[in-house]
Parts: C-alpha cells; sequence; structure tokens
C-alpha cells in the first residue's frame, strides 16, 4: 500500500509540474502576444498620421530643373489641394485649386483614395484600441484577438489607399519628366509628400500584418483534467490489483 501511495502522490505531483510548465509558457506568450500588439498599433499609427501629412503637403509635385530653368526666381510646388509658388526671397504664395474636374486623372483618384485611407485609419484605430489586451473595453480574450485581427486589415487596406495614389502620380512625373513633348519649363520632380507616402504605406503594411498574427487563444483547461483524471484511473487500478 506503502508503494500504490508513492506512485499515486508521483503522478499528481508530475500533474502539478506539468500544469505550471504550461502556465509559465501560456504566460510567456501573452506577453510576447501583448509586445508585438502593441508594436503593431504604433507602427500602424505612425503610418496613419504620415498619411494625413502626405495629404496635407502641397509636394506632390515640384519644379524639376532642367536645361534653362537651372536658374530660377521660384520653385513651384503642386500638392492635391493647392498649387504654391516660393519666391527666392522666402515668400510664398498658395492657390486652392478652382475646377476638381481641370486636374489630372491621376490626382482627382489620389484625393478619394487618400481621403479614404485616412478615414478607413480611424476606424482600424478604434478597433485596434477595443482589441488591445491592455485595455478592458472587451473581457473575452477571443473577442479582442478577432477584434485586433480586423483592425490589421483595415490598416493593410489604409495603405493599399495611399500606395496606390503615390506610386501611380509618380508614373505620371516620370512619364512626363521623360516625354519630349512637354516643356522644359512645366516638367515637375517627385515632392516629398510622395516619400511620405511610401514610407506610411510601409509603417500601415508592417503594423496591419503584426496586428494580424494575434490569433485566438488556445482554451487549455480540458486537457489537463482529463491527464489528471487518467493519471487517477491507473492508480485506481493499482488499488484493486
Amino acid at each position: 500500500m506503502v508503494g500504490i501511495s508513492d506512485v499515486r502522490g508521483t503522478s499528481e505531483h508530475q500533474t502539478s509540474r506539468n500544469a505550471t510548465c504550461i502556465s509559465w509558457i501560456s504566460s510567456a506568450s501573452t506577453m510576447a502576444s501583448q509586445g508585438l500588439q502593441i508594436l503593431g498599433v504604433f507602427l500602424a499609427l505612425t503610418g496613419w498620421l504620415g498619411t494625413i501629412i502626405t495629404c496635407a503637403l502641397p509636394m506632390w509635385r515640384v519644379t524639376a530643373f532642367v536645361g534653362a530653368n537651372i536658374v530660377t526666381a521660384q520653385v513651384i510646388w503642386e500638392g492635391l489641394w493647392m498649387t504654391c509658388a516660393v519666391q527666392s526671397t522666402g515668400q510664398m504664395q498658395c492657390k486652392m485649386y478652382d475646377s476638381m474636374l481641370a486636374l489630372p486623372q491621376d490626382t482627382q483618384a489620389a484625393r478619394a483614395m487618400v481621403i479614404i485611407s485616412v478615414v478607413v485609419g480611424v476606424f482600424g484605430t478604434l478597433m485596434s484600441v477595443v482589441g488591445a489586451k491592455c485595455t478592458n473595453c472587451m473581457e473575452d480574450e477571443v473577442s479582442k484577438a478577432k477584434a485586433c485581427i480586423v483592425s490589421g486589415v483595415i490598416f493593410i487596406i489604409a495603405a493599399l489607399l495611399i500606395l496606390i495614389p503615390a506610386s501611380w502620380s509618380a508614373h505620371t512625373i516620370i512619364r512626363d519628366f521623360y516625354n519630349p513633348l512637354v516643356l522644359e519649363a512645366q516638367r515637375r520632380e517627385l515632392g516629398a509628400a510622395l516619400y511620405i507616402g511610401w514610407g506610411s504605406a510601409g509603417l500601415l503594411l508592417l503594423g496591419g500584418g503584426l496586428l494580424c498574427n494575434n490569433c485566438p487563444p488556445k482554451d487549455d483547461r480540458p486537457f489537463l483534467p482529463a491527464k489528471f483524471a487518467l493519471a487517477r484511473t491507473a492508480s485506481s487500478n493499482v488499488d484493486y490489483v
């Protein structure tokens, strides 16, 4: 009988150790997941702010200093909403576009897509707050993980909505720059807003990808009682023998 008690005690002790190890691994996994989630939200929010800056800056196209335009008294900036002339004295005059229909197709499309990207980013931010592990907007961890994944998908959509117009505008600028039919005074180069837009799209993609990696936690609780019950059954069989 002493041997049977020792076997039972050893089995229960082993089960307790396994439960402790699994609990420790689960805790470490949760901390790592929370860290990746925070990093993803930070990158996505930074990219979203960059999208707003890209939308507001009037520097999508800038004057190209080629040919006889190497020395000029002013620099022309063209954005989504206005065009600005910067004098050599430092003075800057800006004017809003008079007609939207008179704008190039890429500029019209960029206006719509960038605004949609900003609005979509707002919803992504709200969903990331709801699904964050450090908030109490939801009690269920599975629902939090799903909300976090949804926010990641939204941020990826926002990234595509800023990446497409920036790349389209860059393609148009480069095409016109090398077009011999376009006058040198009308040629433009890539502005700073396009580079900010590309960087913002990259941050949104990275942040959205990290948020999409937050898988719902697996419920391991049914596994341990079954194992414990199996150990108790084995020890009970020894008693009857």
